[in-house]
């Protein structure tokens, strides 16, 4: 039963919005049939951004569609994972967490059985630092990590973290921590050898004490250790603590003088051979994401990108991490080129005065919610459970403003690969992304984000009114979930992008966008087979999810669909339906 047509322009699909009235409770809504459709319809042509367009806006009620119909995705496998499927028989859709964790993997947590329980813990994401441990190390976790997806039904994805030009890196040898005391004499060498010896610490790069003078100060994790300069012998540095701390291994370190930076400009590529090699072993592992270190230009991403195109048979992922004054400087040319950003608090903090860092961390997440990049705040959220089992609650504020900013993910460092408290830690991020986003949601703070235009083309501009539209309509109605369909992740990511109040179901048919939605704000990713025939898709996956039990009689749910042009078909066609389950 239509009940009318009109012709709309972009402007008009807020249409659909109630303003000023609270989400409106569609389970209790009596209508006649069960489905809202609007469907875009468009000829795709040239459009050169100048001029003014018309696209038709249908609404529909169809009756009795998500009925009795009981068929299934035939010979595919239910592509949810274990932990999404058992939050969201225990939680509901409402209780889902949307913010996505990261976890370093090491030392610590590298057993089949702490992998599993991080992952069961809410680990989306495990990264690895190719900073510490040998290939064979990281081989054997990665595959271990691979073995769970297979065999446990979980999904977890695979991050590299290049160890860059190690130029300002030290270590003291031993395995884990170590106190230093006020007082104690040490000394920095670029002297090579196997192990630790007493006092004693190793730099990667032999001309790392350059222009360094008696009296300079040299600060280790932008402050978790002080030494002064008191003797220079040869390329060696002896140094006095002045402020007591704790040395982790394959610590960052920078000299200051008279209270500002010591800088040296030491010419050395984003990527060293090192990088190179780690890169073609991540890709003989079929890792998912690669997150640069210490990039300050756009063209080390897209050097890497066009290597990984002519190298890897998967999409894979390259974030830049954001962790120098250069790097700041040109940050919108890299979250441009890059897949995602990592914004590295620790190694920024030795750049940029410590008060500057609130804001410098806010104003990255919102360049990356503009151009649609997720991204991921690291560094010391969480510092203290690395040797204690609860969180200051200086660290939990700081967690807590990371979520209200809408950061697409959290990353624990020291805290998972080498604390003894890593599952606890994760623990922590999980209830308090959980509890702000609820503070968020009953706030109504989704409604004071704006966005300037990504599309350029015509189709790219519907798509992201689409989107726009669908999560405008999904917050005012008060639908349980979000479901879309995507090859790359596109449609996904610009839903995510509006932080919407239901969690986002992305079905797709390749396992590489599965991977790297795992970094997407509020996206469940769910592998399945998929059909050119976009109304069976819909159908085939709204039963298998009500077979599983993971919704229910009432439920309402948005599907966000699009059709692609065929000989049957030559309009494109992308349509908002709003489905009660019955």
């Amino acid at each position: 039963m239509v009940l009318k047509s009109m012709v709309a322009s972009a402007s008009d699909l807020s249409l659909v919005s109630v303003a000023g009235n609270r989400p409106l409770d569609l389970k209790n809504w009596v209508f006649g049939g069960r489905v809202i459709r609007l469907g875009f319809g468009v000829n795709r042509g040239k459009w050169n951004g100048n001029e003014g367009f018309n696209f038709k806006v249908r609404a529909a009620v169809e009756v009795g569609v998500e009925g009795s119909k009981s068929e299934a995705l035939e010979g595919g496998a239910f592509g949810l994972d274990v932990v999404s499927e058992g939050e969201l028989t225990v939680k509901g859709f409402a209780g889902l967490r949307k913010t996505k964790l990261v976890c370093t993997v090491g030392p610590a947590c590298s057993s089949l059985e702490d992998l599993e329980k991080l992952a069961l813990g809410g680990m989306s994401v495990a990264r690895f630092n190719m900073c510490h441990g040998t290939r064979e190390w990281h081989r054997d976790v990665i595959r271990k990590i691979k073995k769970l997806n297979e065999e446990k039904g979980l999904c977890v994805s695979v991050m590299i973290d290049t160890e860059g030009s190690q130029i300002h890196v030290v270590d003291h040898g031993a395995p884990s921590s170590v106190k230093v005391e006020e007082g104690s004499m040490w000394r920095f060498t670029a002297e090579h050898f196997e192990g630790s010896r007493p006092f004693t610490v190793q730099t990667n790069y032999r001309g790392f004490s350059e222009g360094i003078e008696v009296g300079d100060e040299l600060v280790i994790d932008g402050g978790m250790a002080c030494f002064e300069v008191i003797e220079k012998t040869g390329n060696d540095l002896h140094c006095k603590c002045i402020d007591a701390g704790l040395f982790l291994p394959g610590a960052k370190f920078s000299f200051w003088r008279d209270g500002m930076l010591v800088r040296r400009d030491y010419k050395l590529p984003t990527l060293s051979t090192k990088d190179w090699a780690d890169i073609d072993f991540g890709i003989a592992e079929g890792v998912d994401f690669f997150a640069l270190s210490f990039v300050n230009h756009a063209d080390s991403v897209k050097d890497l990108k066009k290597y990984l195109s002519t190298k890897s048979t998967k999409s894979i992922k390259v974030l830049a991490k954001i962790e120098s004054l250069e790097s700041l400087h040109k940050l919108e040319e890299i979250v441009r080129a890059s897949d995602g950003i990592m914004v590295a608090r620790g190694d920024l903090g030795v750049e940029i005065p410590l008060e500057q860092i609130p804001t410098v961390q806010e104003d990255i997440i919102y360049v990356c919610r503009q151009l649609n990049k997720p991204v991921i705040v690291a560094s010391q959220l969480l510092e203290s459970m690395v040797e204690y089992p609860t969180p200051t609650r200086a660290e939990v504020a700081d967690v807590s403003e990371a979520i209200r900013q809408y950061a697409d993910a959290l990353m624990l460092s020291g805290e998972s690969a080498i604390g003894s408290y890593g599952r606890k830690a994760l623990a922590v991020l999980d209830m308090t992304s959980s509890r702000m986003e609820s503070w968020s949601r009953e706030e109504n703070r989704q409604g004071l984000l704006n966005h300037h235009q990504l599309g350029v083309s015509l189709p790219e501009c519907i798509t992201e009114q689409i989107c726009n539209c669908a999560v405008e309509m999904a917050n005012n109605l008060g639908v349980d979930a979000i479901f879309v369909y995507t090859k790359h992740g596109h449609m996904a990511s610009l839903l995510s992008r509006n932080r919407p109040n239901p969690p986002i179901f992305a079905f797709t048919n390749d396992d590489s966008t599965r991977m790297a939605l795992n970094l997407q704000w509020g996206v469940v990713p769910l592998l399945v087979d998929l059909s050119d025939d976009a109304e069976s898709n819909i159908s085939k996956s709204v039963h298998l999810m009500k077979s599983k039990g993971l919704i229910s009689q009432g439920d309402v749910v948005l599907v966000v669909s699009d059709v692609a042009p065929s000989r049957a078909t030559p309009m494109a066609f992308q349509s908002i339906q709003v489905k009660t389950i019955i």
